[in-house]
């Protein structure tokens, strides 16, 4: 019996192992991008009045980072390392490229209405974080998963604050109005008894600020998270 047979093989690590289920729910809460990592902010400030803003640029996210972690951990053994990042730049500017006409083709609303955000993808620290940190070290399954877990973190907390700002900002939800009816004359609804909308909800500054508010209620709700000085 030869020793390749005699070499007890190894058991395969399960696709969904505890280890690599810990890669995608991670990022979800005690990990999160933007609330731990404080990573990905200005997208959160910008497109956040509306929540299918949020949910086209968080579907163009999870888009960009999980064919990009793929993409550059396959190739993660060819890159040379003093040209690194100038590929992972070439990578991701060519998936924001693709997603960027898509979304062009598909809801040019919506397109019109992110403008040039789409095109900051490519200089997502998030994103570039994710390459660097991860998909060039690690094998393409992991990479994925990592990317799975990190792009749904940000998305669900984009699509959360738009969500808070859409409602108290212009009391509708996907522009559909939920309140009522708030034209002069034609009040129905909350409006007809008094409720005003919060037009400060839809200024920047209030996307800060309910950021600010969730890292507080997600620091109070797991006291390993605060940071002691």
């Amino acid at each position: 019996m030869s020793k390749t047979e005699d070499k007890v093989k190894a058991p395969s690590e399960p696709l969904f192992s505890k280890k690599n289920r810990r890669l995608i729910t991670d990022p979800l809460s005690d990990n999160n991008p933007i609330t731990i990592q404080v990573l990905g902010i200005c997208s959160a400030l910008a497109i956040t009045v509306q929540v299918e803003q949020a949910f086209w640029m968080s579907i163009s996210v999870i888009f960009v980072m999980v064919f990009g972690n793929l993409v550059v951990s396959l190739l993660r053994n060819l890159i040379p390392s003093r040209v690194r990042i100038i590929v992972q730049l070439v990578i991701v500017a060519s998936l924001v490229i693709i997603v960027n006409e898509s979304l062009q083709a598909f809801v040019p609303d919506v397109s019109e209405k992110l403008s040039v955000f789409v095109g900051l993808i490519i200089t997502n620290c998030i994103i570039m974080g994710r390459f660097e940190a991860f998909a060039m070290a690690n094998k393409p399954w992991p990479s994925i998963l990592d990317a799975v877990g990190n792009a749904i973190g940000y998305a669900w907390i984009l699509v959360l604050v738009a969500l808070v700002r859409e409602v108290l900002g212009s009391g509708k939800i996907w522009g559909a109005s939920i309140f009522g009816n708030n034209l002069p004359g034609e009040e129905s609804g909350l409006y007809a008894i008094g409720y005003m909308n919060n037009n400060m909800m839809i200024l920047p500054p209030m996307a800060l600020i309910v950021v600010g508010i969730i890292i507080w209620v997600q620091r109070s709700m797991n006291k390993e998270l605060v940071e002691e000085n």
